[in-house]
Parts: C-alpha cells; sequence; structure tokens
C-alpha cells in the first residue's frame, strides 16, 4: 500500500480491495479519502464502501457519488466501461468498432467527465465513440442509437434522484434500454476486468484528440424535431389559442429542448420558471428534484403562472425523460394530474389523432401498452374501441423491448406510459421522453380549450365513457434490506396457523398468501419474484420472473388490485393500487375513492407495520 502504515485490516479480503484501490485509483480526492481512512484505521467504513460493490442491472447503476467500489466515482465508471466494452466485444465483434457506441451526460455533478472517461475506454479500443458535447435529455441517447446505428448507448444521469447521486444507463443496439441476460452478462464482464487499461484512461480530455470521437449534437437536434412533426396535427390550432403555459425543467437540462420542442409544434412559447430555468446541480429550490412529487415541487410554477395568467403547467424531470402536467380549476385551485390520468388523456390523444385519419385502419393490429402498475385505463379503452393492449413487468425496457418486437411484426404501436409520469408517444424514441410528450399534451389541451373544455374536463369525460378508474399510490423509505426481506417473507408465508383454508397456496414452492385482507377478500395473487400467479391453472404468471427484486399483486373480490414491489432505483417500497367502475354505471367516482382508500389503509396496518418495521412515509 502507498502508506507507510503497517496496520491491517484482520480481513485478507479487505487488505486486497484496499490495495487495489490504492494503486489504480488516480483521482487525486477519492484516493486521499481512502488512504485517511485506511491511515487512521477505519476499517468499518472501508469495508462499507469497497466490498459491497454497486449492483449492475437492467437500469445500470444509479448510487451516490463518493470514493469506493459501492458509488460512483471515476474509478467505478472506467471499471463498468471496460465490462461494458468487453461484453459489447462478445456480442459483436468487429463491428462494435465501426458501428460504436453514444455516450450522452445531464447536468448532474461529474456528469461530464463520467462521460468523458467511458468515451475513453472504448477509444482506447479502437471503437467509434458518438459523445454529446453538451447536456442532452435522455431520450437523445435511444434516439441517436437508432439514428446512427450504434451497438449501445450510455446516458451518464441519476434522473430525479437527490443531487448527490448519478447513474450510467445503458441501450442496447435497438435503442431501448437492456433487459436479461444482458444486465447479468455486463456485470460478469465488469467483474472480469476491474484494473484499469492505462493512465491515458482518467485524462478526461484524451478522447477528445481522437479522430474515433464524433459530436452528434446538431444532427440529433435536426432530425430528431423533424421526425416530432409526426406528432403535430392541429397546426392551426395551436398557432391561435389564448391558452397559456408555463413550463419548469427543475434545474435540469430541459429549457432549450422544451422551447424548440413548443417551436416545432407552433405553440405559444411558454413562461418560464426563473428560479428554476437553468440547469443547477445543486437543485436548490427543491429537497427533491421530482416533479412527480406534486404540489411540493410545483410551488414555484405556480406562483409563475398565478403572475401571468396560465392555466396550465408542464414540467419535465432533470434529465427530461417525465413529463409532470397540472391545470388550474374554475375555482382557482390547482389540480396535480397524476401520471395515470396524464396517460389517460395521452393515450385517447393518440387515439383519436390516430383513428381519425386511417377510418379504415385494422384496429387489431394498433397498439398500445402500460406497465403492469399502471391504470388498466388503456385496456378499458381497447376493449370498447378495438385495439390492442398488453401490460409489461414494470419500466420502460420492457415496454420498449416490447414495442420494438411489434414494429418488427408489422404492428402499429401508439403510446405506452408508467404511472411515474413516464410517456411514449410514438416510436421515434424507445423509452419514456417529457420532451415530446409536453408538446403533446400542448396541443391536445390547445384543441379541448378551443372546444370549451379543459383537460380536468376531459379526462371526466374518458371516465364517463370507458369506466372509473381510481388509484392510491405511494411508497415507504426503507433502508434496511433485511427489513424489506422479512416483511416480503411474511407476505409469502402469512398465514401461521396451518389452515390453508385462509391462504393461498402455492404448491410447487410451498408458499401462502393471505386469502383476506381486513373486510377485503383476495380472489388471486400474483408473484413475479418467483413466477406464481394464482388465477391460472399451472399458477405460472404470463410476464416474465424477476427474482432480483420483490413484487406481489394481490387481486380483490371487490374487482381492485393491489401491487407491492421494491425499487430498482431508490430505497423504496412502493405500493399501487386501483379500483375500476363499468362505464356510466360505475357508481359515484367518491364511492370508489373511498373503498380503495379503505383498502389501502388495511394494507399498510397489516403488511407494512411502519413502527415494528421502521419504515418511513413519503411525507418523512
Amino acid at each position: 500500500m502507498t502508506s507507510t502504515s503497517q496496520q491491517t485490516s484482520g480481513n485478507s479480503v479487505l487488505d486486497i480491495a484496499i490495495k487495489n484501490w490504492l494503486e489504480w485509483d488516480k483521482n487525486v480526492t477519492s484516493h486521499q479519502h481512502i488512504q485517511k481512512l485506511y491511515e487512521d484505521g477505519n476499517f468499518n467504513e472501508l469495508d462499507n464502501i469497497l466490498l459491497k460493490r454497486m449492483e449492475f442491472g437492467t437500469a445500470g447503476l444509479r448510487a451516490e457519488m463518493g470514493a469506493g467500489n459501492s458509488k460512483m466515482n471515476d474509478l467505478t465508471i472506467i471499471q463498468t466501461t471496460q465490462g461494458f466494452y468487453e461484453y459489447l466485444f462478445k456480442r459483436f465483434g468487429n463491428d462494435l468498432k465501426e458501428k460504436g457506441v453514444i455516450i450522452g451526460f445531464d447536468s448532474r455533478h461529474n456528469s461530464r467527465r463520467f462521460a468523458a472517461l467511458a468515451a475513453n475506454v472504448f477509444v482506447l479500443k479502437g471503437v467509434k465513440v458518438y459523445l454529446y458535447s453538451k447536456i442532452v435529455p435522455t431520450p437523445f441517447v435511444p434516439y441517436g442509437v437508432v439514428k446512427f446505428q450504434t451497438c449501445a448507448g450510455i446516458m451518464v444521469t441519476a434522473s430525479h434522484n437527490p443531487k448527490q447521486d448519478n447513474g450510467y444507463k445503458v441501450y442496447w443496439d435497438n435503442g431501448a434500454q437492456i433487459i436479461p441476460p444482458h444486465d447479468s452478462g455486463i456485470a460478469q464482464c465488469i467483474l472480469e476486468n476491474l484494473q484499469p487499461a492505462c493512465k491515458k484512461v482518467w485524462n478526461d480530455e484524451f478522447c477528445h484528440s481522437s479522430s474515433l470521437l464524433t459530436d452528434p449534437f446538431d444532427d440529433v437536434m435536426g432530425s430528431y424535431y423533424e421526425d416530432l412533426t409526426d406528432y403535430c396535427h392541429h397546426r392551426s390550432v395551436n398557432q391561435s389559442t389564448s391558452l397559456r403555459f408555463t413550463y419548469t425543467p427543475v434545474h435540469g437540462v430541459g429549457l432549450d429542448f422544451a422551447r424548440r420542442s413548443f417551436q416545432t409544434f407552433d405553440l405559444p412559447m411558454f413562461e418560464d420558471v426563473p428560479e428554476q430555468m437553468y440547469p443547477d446541480p445543486e437543485f436548490s429550490t427543491v429537497k427533491y428534484p421530482n416533479p412527480e412529487e406534486g404540489k411540493g415541487v410545483l410551488t414555484l410554477s405556480m406562483r409563475t403562472a398565478d403572475a401571468t395568467g396560465c392555466r396550465v403547467i408542464l414540467a419535465n424531470d432533470p434529465d427530461a425523460d417525465r413529463l409532470a402536467v397540472a391545470e388550474k380549476q374554475k375555482d382557482g385551485h390547482w389540480k396535480v394530474f397524476t401520471g395515470n390520468e396524464i396517460g389517460t388523456l395521452l393515450g385517447w390523444w393518440a387515439w383519436h389523432c390516430y383513428i381519425s385519419k386511417n377510418p379504415d385502419a385494422d384496429r387489431s393490429n394498433v397498439y398500445m401498452l402500460s406497465s403492469t402498475v399502471s391504470s388498466m385505463i388503456l385496456q378499458s379503452v381497447a376493449s370498447v374501441e378495438g385495439f390492442s393492449f398488453e401490460d409489461t413487468l414494470t419500466g420502460f425496457k420492457w415496454m420498449g423491448n416490447r414495442t420494438d418486437e411489434l414494429v418488427k411484426q408489422g404492428k402499429t404501436v401508439l403510446f405506452a406510459f408508467e404511472e411515474a409520469i413516464g410517456f411514449m408517444y410514438g416510436n421515434n424514441v424507445l423509452d419514456k421522453d417529457g420532451v415530446s410528450a409536453m408538446s403533446v399534451i400542448a396541443e391536445c389541451a390547445c384543441v379541448l380549450d378551443s372546444k370549451g373544455c379543459t383537460l380536468s374536463e376531459q379526462l371526466q369525460n374518458l371516465y364517463d365513457k370507458y369506466g372509473e378508474h381510481v388509484s392510491n399510490n405511494s411508497y415507504y423509505i426503507s433502508h434496511d434490506s433485511q427489513k424489506t426481506d422479512l416483511m416480503f417473507a411474511r407476505l409469502r408465508n402469512y398465514c401461521d396457523d396451518n389452515n390453508n383454508s385462509n391462504a393461498i397456496i402455492d404448491k410447487e414452492r410451498g408458499n401462502r398468501y393471505p386469502k383476506k385482507l381486513g373486510r377485503f377478500d383476495v380472489s388471486g395473487i400474483r408473484d413475479i419474484t418467483t413466477g406464481f400467479d394464482s388465477r391460472f391453472d399451472d399458477g405460472k404468471a404470463v410476464l416474465p420472473v424477476s427474482p432480483g427484486s420483490h413484487m406481489i399483486t394481490f387481486y380483490f373480490a371487490n374487482e381492485s388490485v393491489l401491487t407491492i414491489r421494491t425499487s430498482g432505483t431508490e430505497p423504496k417500497i412502493k405500493y399501487y393500487s386501483e379500483m375500476r367502475g363499468k362505464g356510466a354505471a360505475s357508481g359515484k367516482r367518491s364511492d370508489l375513492i373511498s373503498e380503495l382508500d379503505q383498502l389501502v389503509a388495511s394494507m399498510r396496518d397489516d403488511f407494512y407495520q411502519p413502527e415494528r418495521n421502521g419504515f418511513l412515509s413519503r411525507s418523512t
């Protein structure tokens, strides 16, 4: 080791990890941090940050920045990229060098440097690299993969996570996020290629002197917005509307791209939120830069909108792949739409625009998708209108790849969404895209306004026609993975009285799930973690098994659905619930809301037991 100290941890594995870090890490700050911990004999902390390595999954990496293998830093970025290169070379061979990869980055601390270090790794291997010269929205990477026909894409971003985090998001050659088995294959290659190749890889200016490097920014800016015109159907209405909008990028990358998006649709330029309009990696005006949190993040937007006479607020998250929408009501208060409600409006709009232009289309060949934890409103619309609907596992990696499959089969995919304010309008980008979605929903609002209708009123019109759908979604924060695992273990062995009549039995694995939740009868169980689904005779789930995370869905006799799952990118246990009515005869919406609230309250009391398990509510 580089220190003169002769002390050891007493753990040979940790000693080797310390030695390797101090030999390999050339970043002065992180190197000195590990050196200081070693000299101080702080082996517990060294154990935590060196022996607990970040797990590379389908979402890539996302973690706090800092020194050590458990955090995002120069060394872990280089190691990850070396492993990614080796995996890509195994799959594509020398085509990798010719087709290359595309790399983008957001405005967070270290994002630009991390992107350059990743580019260095590929350039040193003789691979062509399209490296954006400026900050870009995440959708520009999957779009660029398809445009330039690269073998892969990398986006350095932590999306809407807190300021101390960063991430490394990976796309395959079809422009969709990776799915298994790519994640485990890449993870293994990372472990096999931990030692940095040479000193040049640490110089973030190195790649910029290489003939293998190309800046795709101008080309993508031109073609992305040209393709975006495919979704503009009412330019004359947009030009004449009196409706006004306020927009915030929540301190992220979105402003310039949002302005270009509105210009593409000939929409009246939105009002900026001065305090949030420019990139700020400190996210100085919000606790969490996630517009999904609602009014807490949109407070300044509402103040701007009130002052400037705007009725609709649009907000992107910091990497501009998500979209939040709020609308001022006639009584003066602001309604913040949920992701499910925005998905309902955009799904209807996509169908309305398509069928108006293609009245004789084979409706069964037209598809919409949503994740299985999102509202099933599109399924209800499909059952009336005759198009096809599918749900997928959680995340756009599944919807993007399924869209790719359907398009290659000659199908038309109009729209996909997830309840976490993620929307894929069309398939120019096989991922959620807040830049395109904002102009589409703005045009929808303008057309409705021209007919004397608001977004809120149209939403109710859709529920009146296709059936009421009410949701109750939230989360608990859990920093203790063992307690989280124990909670799910309890759900899989819920009945401890050995009375099988009180349990839904997975005969193959011996798991026993609750048959009742408070006064609510459970009619079916789906456990994606194990592959069990009691609704089918063979007990096998249709959706792919996902053993790396917990996800259990409860189906109730009153036709409500409740899903509990762990997050892949944050220390959260999330729950999603929905109750569906039947068209105009569904009864009062307030009754459905009350019934669902009671079900969720029973779930919180019985399943989570926050006081015993130490979980923190979302308001904490």
